[in-house]
């Protein structure tokens, strides 16, 4: 019976990898640090999945678990020398020109500008779409302080980027 739940749980948990990806993303600028997250949050959950239970947010477990993890990290890498952050392999090459794509790229700029836990916050709720509630339980803090931190990270965004078309996004 513990093996089926298991498989059950470990299926659900291949379907939230793109939003596990997305999270990760917010929380660590460089993609393949973000995707080596993934795949620590990842190990970690199956290799736990019997501490899951039944019936709760299997996705709010996930992102908890990355967001300790990546938390984790961050105090690890505070005691250990880092690498090379500006390597010339990590900067791209060519950027596209069209205009959806510069457009795209403003709001990517600005929501990386944001603050960390600002930026944490608003990928969680707006782009993700975690419910206030969840994204609390997750970031382990009051809802009114995930409302209120979400508002602020729009009003970030609109007064950087501007009202216009993209008012309707934030």
């Amino acid at each position: 019976m513990h093996d089926k739940r298991a498989s059950t749980v470990t299926d659900d948990v291949v379907q939230l990898i793109p939003s596990l990806r997305a999270y990760s993303r917010a929380l660590i600028r460089h993609s393949d640090e973000a995707d080596d997250l993934v795949q620590e949050t990842l190990m970690k959950a199956i290799a736990n999945v019997g501490r899951f239970e039944p019936g709760t947010n299997l996705r709010a477990w996930l992102f908890t678990i990355m967001r300790n993890t990546f938390y984790t990290n961050v105090q690890k890498r505070i005691r250990e020398s880092p690498a090379a952050a500006d390597c010339a392999s990590l900067q791209a090459i060519t950027q596209a020109n069209n205009g959806s794509y510069i457009e795209g790229q403003r709001i990517l700029k600005a929501i990386d500008q944001l603050p960390e836990h600002h930026r944490e916050i608003l990928v969680l709720v707006v782009v993700l779409g975690e419910s206030y509630e969840d994204a609390a339980i997750i970031c382990n803090c009051a809802v009114g302080t995930i409302k209120s931190r979400v508002s602020r990270a729009r009003k970030m965004i609109i007064d950087q980027i501007g009202v216009g078309d993209f008012h309707e996004i934030f």
